[in-house]
């Protein structure tokens, strides 16, 4: 029980994943985000060797599509996968193997596929997507953060009787260099998603101080001396 969307900001580049799951630690099995390649990720009954071999496959300049036929002839449970493939341009591929559990499916978007498994519906879909473009001006990780939630508010995972809870959520976004920009997940929470917004938000205050002290040590404040001028704000 799972649903995901990957997308691309076509103004920046910036490639990214966000996902949430009853399953836990999720955001540890978000191997398929690569600066300047693309994004793949491998869900329902995942295969791990998907995503890192989707990523080669794409760097070697193979389209989604290719990608994804390849992935099918490689993989003889390949009905029990549900998987989307995004390459830099942001052309895409999309999978949902008739063997994965309760309603299931994919949609694509502008810059953005949405897709998922043991949903209450395709309305999750739609929340997902809506999610994504509602701000098409904000960062990637924004905009992520908010299909999560769309999808969320849009029913999520479980049946029309029964709620399965949110209980793990990761963003990865990526950007010109080969580490993550945003990599921000809840290994397991009630309810996730809302914790996912908690660690984003207070990432973000962060984000540039961290940026500048690896890039000039020699200016670089104490932590504990920016912490504190955070709480100062806050009070």
């Amino acid at each position: 029980m799972t649903y995901s969307i990957i997308g691309r900001c076509a103004r920046t580049g910036r490639l990214g994943l966000g996902i949430t799951t009853f399953s836990l630690a999720v955001g540890g099995r978000c191997e398929g985000v690569a600066a300047n390649i693309g994004v793949a990720k491998t869900q329902a009954f995942p295969n791990r060797t998907n995503d890192p071999m989707a990523i080669k496959l794409l760097a070697q300049g193979l389209l989604p599509a290719r990608v994804m036929e390849m992935l099918a002839a490689n993989d003889s449970e390949h009905d029990f996968r549900q998987i989307a493939i995004m390459d830099r341009e942001g052309r895409i591929a999309a999978h949902t193997g008739s063997g994965t559990r309760g309603w299931s499916g994919h949609k694509e978007g502008a810059d953005c596929v949405a897709f998922g498994n043991g949903l209450v519906g395709p309305q999750v879909l739609d929340g997902l997507i809506a999610g994504f473009l509602a701000k098409p001006g904000d960062a990637l990780e924004y905009r992520l953060m908010q299909a999560i939630e769309g999808g969320r508010d849009a029913g999520g995972q479980g049946t029309a009787t029964t709620h399965k809870p949110e209980r793990s959520a990761a963003i990865k976004v990526v950007d010109r260099l080969d580490y993550p920009d945003i990599d921000v997940r809840v290994d397991v929470h009630p309810v996730a998603v809302a914790e996912l917004r908690r660690v984003l938000e207070e990432f973000k205050l962060y984000e540039d101080f961290y940026r500048e002290r690896g890039r000039h040590p020699s200016r670089a404040i104490p932590q504990d001396v920016f912490v504190a001028s955070l709480q100062a704000r806050r009070t």
